[in-house]
């Protein structure tokens, strides 16, 4: 650690600040990697004693992929269970592994042989078995993640959960080892199960609600828990397990919503392409008047594996788009988590095929039963991989069904962007391979080959830290957007990266859009 601080005080006095790196990744999301690596110690709380129990040139936990907490104790202290990657080049890599050592460091052992994703490990109160969840297929980071056992004694491991097809959350186990409690992704809910370890009897104890950080406990009568919506941020909550009742127990936010308008979500499903069933949400404007006509604002959710919920999300909150008089509109395409693997999975090398489809299709629906809704003021907005549909838009919006556009931090140009991002595992399974090995599949997805049909106006943020998707992405849509005489205008950071965090950055970002979006849906 003292090797370290002077490695890292010399850098800052240097009037060099050139980085030498000889392998991937040599940079992660917002920070770059250097030479360091995240090792995980453990303290002497009598002797303040500091011990370096995962040394090598891995991060402990791993440095992306990771579960909710990838390390943890045995009930008698004994042992320490965690998560690294040890593979040669992991920018290609989804394989972390479960390893154990003593507290006192020594002996490593890997107890895990998946070349997939194995990570939170949660021992059982007797100490018997090691929960964890693990995917299946190498290379996928949005695989199924399954609720394994391991048993200590023999190195045997049982699959509790193949037939559930869900994506296995948080994990925690109940007092007396009976049963275990974890969390999944259910049509736009995140959902609270219980699994019986003997049986692998499955029970959905919640239902329709977002829920997360579960704990439970120490006589397993009650399950404690985080709770939001849409129109609630989080509080905590108590469920009653001989009862499933649920009660509030905080009121955090009471006396500041009181004085607030909102609305709550409404779901809806509606046939996408092929006939699918596809769910969505949407929210009214406060203060909504069904005699009116309201403009509406699409959002996209990144990922692309990943869904809208009924949440309080903290970047993208519906409620704000809302309270600028839209009616806000949420799809769960396919690629979306929550509705099954297979749904899941049929995004993967088909980016703007069927799932451009099924947004199409969504807007039919609600232009159809909506009729609250103005046809002619209807806007688009998305980040990520909703940032890239953006630009897909932009190219392939020929009924002018959308008459703004907002690309965050989109995906413009494949084959540049794969040189760029610092996972590569990412685009070589979405794509299904490299762009030299499969140049035909990146060129086709790539929103950059549809500049030509460009001419809806767009604006497009991008920060300078971003390295999933590099700021040259959103320079080259700008660039593409002011070469084809589209009205068009960026909001650059100079100090963000994938995510917009700093609050007065923000502010600059909600003002930014919104007024973008009256500009274009409030004529």
């Amino acid at each position: 650690m003292i090797a370290t601080q002077k490695r890292e005080k010399e850098r800052e006095t240097s009037k060099v600040k050139a980085k030498f790196f000889t392998k991937l990744p040599f940079r992660i999301w917002n920070r770059w990697i250097d030479d360091k690596r995240s090792h995980l110690f453990v303290v002497d709380l009598n002797s303040g004693k500091i011990a370096d129990i995962t040394p090598g040139d891995y991060d402990t936990p791993p440095i992306d992929l990771g579960g909710k907490i990838d390390y943890a104790f045995s009930p008698d202290g004994k042992e320490i269970c965690f998560v690294r990657n040890t593979d040669t080049m992991i920018a290609i890599s989804t394989n972390n592994d479960l390893f154990v050592t003593t507290p006192e460091g020594g002996l490593i052992k890997k107890i895990t042989t998946n070349k997939a994703n194995d990570n939170q490990p949660v021992y059982s109160p007797d100490g018997k078995y090691i929960a964890y969840r693990a995917q299946f297929r190498a290379g996928f980071e949005s695989d199924k993640y399954r609720l394994m056992l391991y048993e200590r004694e023999t190195g045997k491991t049982i699959n509790l959960t193949e037939n559930f097809d869900r994506s296995v959350g948080e994990v925690i186990w109940s007092p007396d080892g009976k049963f275990i409690y974890f969390t999944a992704e259910d049509q736009g809910y995140n959902s609270i199960y219980r699994i019986d370890v003997k049986t692998a009897e499955i029970k959905k104890i919640t239902e329709r609600s977002y829920n997360t950080e579960i704990a439970i406990t120490p006589d397993g009568k009650f399950l404690i828990f985080k709770r939001e919506s849409i129109n609630k941020p989080a509080e905590i909550y108590r469920l009653d397990l001989s009862t499933f009742e649920t009660v509030q127990i905080t009121h955090q936010n009471d006396s500041i919503l009181s004085h607030l308008e909102r609305n709550s979500f409404k779901d809806f499903w509606f046939s996408g392409a092929g006939g699918t069933k596809f769910h969505g949400f949407f929210l009214k404007p406060p203060f909504f008047d069904a005699s009116k006509k309201y403009p509406a604002v699409f959002l996209i959710h990144g990922g692309p594996q990943s869904m809208w919920a009924d949440n309080f999300h903290y970047r993208w909150n519906a409620q704000m788009f809302a309270s600028r008089g839209y009616v806000v509109v949420m799809i769960n395409p396919r690629g979306s988590t929550g509705y099954g693997q297979k749904f899941t999975d049929e995004i993967s090398g088909d980016w703007g095929g069927k799932v451009f489809e099924d947004l199409m299709k969504g807007v039919d629906h609600v232009l159809k039963n909506y009729k609250f809704i103005d046809p002619e003021k209807i806007g688009a907005a998305g980040a990520s991989y909703g940032g890239y549909m953006i630009n897909w838009i932009a190219g392939h919006n020929e009924k002018e069904i959308f008459k703004c556009l907002v690309s965050h931090a989109g995906v413009f140009d494949l084959p540049s962007m794969y040189g760029s991002t610092e996972e590569l595992w990412f685009p070589e399974w979405e794509f299904k391979g490299t762009p030299w090995t499969n140049p035909e599949m990146y060129k086709k997805w790539s929103p950059s080959n549809y500049v030509k049909n460009f001419r809806t106006p767009t604006l497009v943020i991008h920060g300078q830290l971003d390295y999933r998707v590099d700021v040259s992405q959103g320079f080259m849509m700008f660039t593409a957007l002011q070469r084809m005489g589209v009205p068009s205008k960026m909001l650059y950071f100079p100090d963000e990266g994938h995510h917009i965090l700093k609050p007065q950055n923000a502010r600059l970002w909600w003002k930014t859009v919104l007024d973008w979006l009256d500009m274009y849906l409030k004529k």
